[in-house]
């Protein structure tokens, strides 16, 4: 009887001692990201150069690998022709929302993540003196993201990732509505800071 009870004392204390170990890993971050994409689509038949854009998001993990994410990011394409006339620029802004699983690898300060999630974004054209001609209206479309998480010590890590954005807006230009479906790749390197 009493082996049976100290065994269960100590079964008890280290599930305890791991549910503590678990709340203090860190649940909330912070991520700031940038770097280029490559269209994978002509919106409105035009040829777009290679862009450049940055992303802002807010991490919440609810469970041991799983959590949430919003933000809000910025890509700029140009093209020296399209639809519109010459030395124009395609800017994408708006918000991002999603679920996150992220597994780390084992002896590693190294994890791997996909991200799945919705946009609400809209697309402005911008003619050669900054001046927008065009808008989409904000719009629904989708982002799927994979990376890796390398930790860099005192809650900081480096995320390098590729990123698929899908969305798609009509705008209308002199009576004229043109449909632009704005796909691109993203190879971006973040910085996320988790408390």
């Amino acid at each position: 009887m009493k082996t049976k009870g100290l065994f269960t004392l100590a079964v008890l204390a280290l599930l305890s001692l791991n549910s503590i170990a678990q709340e203090n890993e860190k649940r909330f971050g912070f991520e700031l990201s940038t770097g280029a994409s490559w269209a994978t689509s002509k919106p409105g038949d035009a040829k777009l150069n290679t862009g450049f854009g940055f992303e802002g998001i807010f991490h919440y993990r609810f469970m041991p690998h799983t959590g949430v994410y919003a933000g809000w990011g910025w890509n700029r394409f140009g093209a020296d022709n399209s639809f519109v006339g010459t030395d124009v620029c395609f800017e994408e802004t708006g918000y991002v929302f999603g679920l996150q699983y992220e597994h780390p690898i084992e002896a590693m300060p190294l994890s791997y993540y996909f991200r799945a999630g919705g946009l609400y974004n809209h697309i402005e054209i911008e003619n050669a003196d900054g001046d927008i001609i065009g808008d989409t209206g904000h719009g629904l479309g989708f982002q799927l993201a994979a990376g890796i998480d390398y930790a860099l010590g005192k809650n900081w890590s480096i995320t390098p990732e590729l990123k698929f954005n899908y969305l798609s807006g009509d705008v209308e230009m002199e009576g004229v509505s043109t449909t632009l479906n704005h796909n691109y790749i993203s190879l971006r390197v973040g910085f996320v800071k988790r408390f």
